[in-house]
């Protein structure tokens, strides 16, 4: 049978591909750049995914491809879920369920290609991205087999670790530091090992994007971010490019440390700690600028929108239709949303410190204490009378019992 695999050149995708060619599959290994490479090796990112590439044949892969998906991820994935201030659980960027619909469609894509009858992930029964992937698959070819083996026989990282060596599989964990992380430009996740106690504190050695406490400048940096119709940019830079940047300025300030108990899809919770700190601070940005060009009844539908919009990402159902009419909501909103918003990056926060758009719906003629006042105070009795009135006919409707305020 030939399979295309979902193929990090990590622990458990390097197992799995030894694996299935000495069951005697083909096995074309695809690699989505997504800009993890970039945000660690920066000018060298090239010859890392190089050596990725290089791994897959070593290990006898049919073929290893490398698609360098890093624009399409940020349009068409991390675009969207910037306009829904996607947060899950109101804190985590979605960085990995994010990349799980954009790797699945390329599985698809290449096993089109070439003419394979399966994909294949290296999932545990335990996660949430089994459902991400295999979600998507189904719903763009349902004739494809999706195999997910480490489901059905899984592995233990001691385990994983132990068959790497003994079949010449190098690997970068090691069993005293058995962090499994997954990573591209919108965010960085690492678990297992010592953090899978929710007491443990998680160890300086586990962050590689944020600085410590310690090593954080003590000046603040400020950084203004362009809006244009919902699509931010930042000095110039727009896309991927932009959001790398945004990591290396928000990180050295430790923006986007999260450590944080979470709900899986498959209804267990797991401890996780990401670091995202570009995606952090657009999100902050993103509804900054919402604040000021939305109305409050804009605002408070939204925040249901994004509540639901957030849920379907963490939750693998990318290709549910309920997301595309989301995303028609939130393009209606779009135009209005261009102006600028300043952030002061310091000490772990990214804080918005001024906004300003053509289309703010703040008038400071009427928000002013100020000489200059045009709000018309002598309004507002009436209005409380108005906007009372069924809170008091109520209240005068309402039985008498002993303590009621009314009838006293």
């Amino acid at each position: 049978m030939k399979i295309v695999l979902a193929y990090s050149g990590g622990l458990d995708t390097s197992v799995l591909l030894k694996k299935f060619i000495e069951a005697g599959h083909e096995v074309v290994a695809l690699t989505a750049d997504l800009g993890e490479s970039d945000a660690v090796a920066g000018s060298g990112a090239a010859a890392q995914q190089e050596q990725v590439r290089e791994k897959a044949l070593k290990l006898g892969a049919l073929d290893a491809v490398m698609v360098d998906a890093k624009e399409r991820f940020f349009q068409e994935y991390c675009l969207p879920a910037l306009g829904a201030n996607a947060l899950y659980q109101g804190t985590y960027p979605l960085s990995a369920a994010l990349s799980r619909p954009l790797i699945s469609t390329l599985l698809v894509e290449t096993a089109h290609q070439y003419g394979a009858q399966a994909v294949a992930h290296g999932c545990t029964g335990k996660g949430n991205d089994q459902v991400r992937f295999e979600v998507t698959a189904k719903a763009l070819d349902p004739s494809l087999r999706v195999l997910a083996p480490l489901r059905e026989q899984p592995l233990s990282r001691p385990d994983a670790l132990a068959y790497a060596a003994a079949h010449g599989v190098p690997v970068l964990q090691k069993v005293e530091k058995p962090y499994s992380i997954d990573a591209n430009f919108w965010g960085r996740s690492i678990e297992a090992g010592v953090l899978e106690d929710p007491w443990n504190g998680p160890p300086e050695d586990c962050y590689g994007w944020t600085a410590s406490p310690e090593q954080r400048p003590v000046q603040p940096d400020e950084v203004v971010i362009t809006f244009r119709e919902g699509v931010p940019s930042i000095d110039g830079k727009t896309g991927a490019e932009m959001v790398l940047a945004l990591n290396k300025i928000a990180g050295k300030h430790g923006v986007g440390r999260i450590d944080m108990v979470e709900d899986r899809v498959v209804g267990l919770k797991s401890r996780e700690v990401y670091e995202c700190p570009g995606s952090v601070t657009l999100i902050a940005a993103n509804k900054a600028l919402e604040r000021l060009v939305l109305t409050r009844d804009e605002l408070r539908f939204k925040a249901y929108v994004d509540q639901t919009y957030t849920n379907l990402i963490y939750d693998g159902l990318w290709m549910q239709p309920l997301r595309s009419a989301l995303d028609g909501f939130i393009a209606a909103l779009k135009p209005r949303m261009t102006g600028e918003v300043r952030i002061r990056l310091h000490q772990g926060q990214a804080v918005v410190v001024g906004s300003r758009s053509p289309f703010a719906v703040y008038d400071q003629k009427l928000a002013t204490y100020a000489e200059g006042d045009t709000f018309r105070h002598d309004a507002a009795g009436g209005f409380i009378e108005l906007w009372g009135l069924p809170v008091v006919a109520a209240a005068k409707a309402a039985p008498r019992t002993a303590g009621t305020a009314v009838g006293r």
